[in-house]
């Protein structure tokens, strides 16, 4: 194994972009990817299929995605890695194998829509079943900070530690039913080891956010990353909210666009349009609005480095509450004192898209 500590003293680059470039794939960058279904990607020599790297500007450092194309009646190489990971799946069907060294295997049989997270430091390998079609999913890691500290690709990648406590090899234990948390995050918070689709799970009305905002946050198998799946409705907006960095939003539906800001320079604001399969990453404690201007609701999943059962930052005290609302130190704009041109651009989209503002 080539020295990663050696290789990354004294360098511009960082021991995680160092490692990118010995993978010998394709590394994306930039503000948004406008279609993960269509992007660029390589022979992965680690995972056996083509792959790609995805670090958008809004990762902060703290994590990364990186895409994977399996062909029909393909599969990965077996892997089992020191940091922790969240699997959607955008296209096809198949399945995962996922084991403790010396255990027993448990499959999870998937499609597109599905969610998952793989458990630190287990064994796991993706299947495609299909006779025809490739299957194709986005995954995010913690890989940055953990290959920046450790500088060790043989303790990262093979590490015979097991994790029992978070992953213990019982049957059934990753496809359990889920639940709601009770008494936590108004009970939006549902924890489960698999969730099947994305595309159909009936998100918590959240109207905090938006009139007819719904919002699920999804806790993944004892890890600390955690997604969460959103719907607004037709001709509508979000309010303007902010946090820390890495969380990378896939739009699973619709076609809109988002205004993103650091507070001061609402002037300054930048616009990503998107539609189906986009994906971009908000930057540390930039405020971002989403936009649906079309006549039917739209939907996105965010892909997030930290989560609401095992802190890993702080939270903000006033998640949804205005910035200047009381003293509480909120995070986000209420409508009446957002920019005041944000109203007006909309009603103007929406006409262009035939939609009705109520």
């Amino acid at each position: 194994m080539v020295n990663l500590c050696k290789a990354s003293a004294f360098s511009d680059l960082t021991p995680y972009e160092i490692f990118q470039e010995w993978e010998g794939i394709p590394v994306h960058r930039g503000f948004i990817v406008q279609d993960l279904l269509h992007i660029e990607m390589d022979y992965w020599k680690r995972k056996g299929v083509r792959g790609a790297f995805i670090d958008l500007d809004g990762s902060g450092g703290v994590c990364n995605t990186y895409i994977c194309e399996i062909p029909a009646q393909g599969m990965t190489t077996p892997q089992r890695h020191l940091f922790e990971e969240v699997i959607l799946i955008l296209e096809g069907q198949g399945a995962t194998s996922i084991w403790n060294e010396g255990g027993k295997k448990q499959t999870l049989e998937w499609q597109r829509g599905s969610l998952f997270s793989v458990p630190l430091n287990s064994w796991h390998q993706h299947f495609n079943g299909q006779r025809k079609d490739r299957t194709l999913y986005i995954a995010m890691t913690d890989a940055p900070v953990v290959l920046n500290r450790y500088r060790n690709l043989d303790f990262v990648f093979d590490n015979s530690y097991t994790f029992s406590d978070r992953y213990c090899g019982d049957p059934d234990e990753l496809s359990a039913a889920g639940h709601y948390v009770d008494g936590f995050m108004r009970g939006r918070v549902w924890e489960s080891n698999f969730v099947a689709d994305v595309f159909a799970f009936e998100p918590k009305i959240h109207e905090i956010r938006g009139r007819g905002n719904r919002t699920t946050l999804f806790e993944l198998a004892n890890s600390t990353m955690s997604p969460h799946v959103s719907q607004f409705p037709a001709a509508s907006y979000k309010k303007a909210h902010r946090h820390g960095p890495g969380a990378h939003v896939i739009i699973l539906t619709g076609h809109g666009y988002s205004f993103l800001w650091e507070e001061g320079k609402e002037e300054e604001k930048k616009r990503v349009d998107w539609g189906p399969m986009s994906m971009f990453a908000p930057p540390l404690q930039w405020f971002h609005q989403h936009f649906n201007p079309e006549p039917s609701p739209a939907r996105y999943v965010a892909l997030k480095p930290y989560g609401a059962k095992y802190r890993i930052e702080k939270v903000r005290q006033g998640l949804d509450f205005d910035v200047g609302g009381g003293g509480w130190g909120g995070v986000q704009i209420d409508f009446e004192n957002q920019p005041k041109d944000i109203h007006e651009i909309f009603v103007e989209e929406c006409k262009k898209k035939g939609a009705q503002v109520s």
